[in-house]
C-alpha cells in the first residue's frame, strides 16, 4: 500500500467512525459539537465552529472550539456581514487566503486580524437545496487550506448536514409526541369536569387556542398546570 492509499484509508476510517459518533448523537447540539471537534482533528486548522439557519430565517451559533470563534461569528450576526453569511446565504464555499489581503468584509477583516487569525474557511452545509448550516475553519497560518482541506471540508459538511437533518426532524417528531400528550391530558380534564366528549373538549381547547392566539399545545400546558383555561 503506498502512502497515498494509507491515508485515503485512514480517512475512510475517520469518516466511518464520525457517521456512526454522529448517529448516536443525542439531539443536533450533540451532533454539532461531534463535527467541529472531529474538524479540530482531522483538518488543518486551529480552531472549528458551525453556524445554523434556523427556522425563521435567522442564524445562529451552533458550537465552537474556542470562545474566539464565538466572538467572531457574534460580531458578524451583530453586523449582518461577514463571510460565513454570505457561504450561509449563497451557499457556496467562501475561502479566505489571507485575511490580511482581504477587505471584502472590513469590520469582520478587523476583528479577525486583531484575533492572529490569517486563512479561514466556510463550508455550506446543505439538505437538498436548502442551506442548513455552515462548517468554518480557522487557522493562525495565510494560505493554510489546499485543495485536499477544502475536499475534506466539504465531506465534513455533508456528514453534518445530513445527521443535523435527521437530528432536527427527530426533535419535531418529539415535540410533536409530546404535544398530543399535553393535548390528549388537558381534554381528559375538560371531559371529567364539564362531562364533555372527546371532540367538545377539542373543541374547547381549539376554540381558546384561536381566541387568544396562542398554540394549542400552550393552552394544554396551562390547563394542566393551573386547572383554568386562559382568559
Amino acid at each position: 500500500m503506498t502512502t497515498s492509499d494509507s491515508d485515503a484509508s485512514l480517512d475512510a476510517d475517520a469518516f466511518a467512525r464520525l457517521a456512526v459518533e454522529l448517529h448516536d448523537a443525542d439531539g443536533v447540539d450533540d451532533t454539532i459539537e461531534a463535527v467541529v471537534q472531529f474538524a479540530l482533528h482531522a483538518e488543518n486548522c486551529t480552531y472549528a465552529g458551525v453556524v445554523l439557519a434556523t427556522a425563521g430565517g435567522r442564524a445562529e451559533i451552533g458550537a465552537v472550539t474556542d470562545p474566539v470563534v464565538e466572538a467572531i461569528y457574534t460580531a458578524q450576526l451583530n453586523t449582518g456581514d461577514g463571510p460565513v453569511l454570505a457561504a450561509l446565504a449563497s451557499g457556496l464555499t467562501v475561502y479566505v487566503a489571507d485575511v490580511g489581503k482581504d477587505d471584502r468584509w472590513p469590520h469582520w477583516q478587523s476583528e479577525v486580524a486583531a484575533a492572529k487569525i490569517r486563512s479561514v474557511l466556510h463550508v455550506p452545509m446543505k439538505a437538498g437545496d436548502q442551506v442548513i448550516g455552515v462548517l468554518s475553519l480557522y487557522t493562525l497560518h495565510p494560505d493554510a487550506f489546499t485543495a485536499d482541506d477544502e475536499a475534506i471540508a466539504h465531506i465534513l459538511a455533508r456528514h453534518a448536514s445530513v445527521a443535523v437533518a435527521t437530528a432536527r426532524q427527530e426533535e419535531t417528531m418529539a415535540r410533536a409526541v409530546d404535544a398530543r400528550k399535553l393535548v390528549g391530558q388537558a381534554m381528559g380534564i375538560l371531559m371529567e369536569r364539564f362531562d364533555l366528549d372527546s371532540d367538545q373538549a377539542f373543541a374547547v381547547l381549539r376554540r381558546y387556542s384561536q381566541d387568544t392566539n396562542t398554540k394549542l399545545r400552550d393552552v394544554a400546558q396551562h390547563l394542566i398546570d393551573t386547572r383554568k383555561l386562559p382568559s
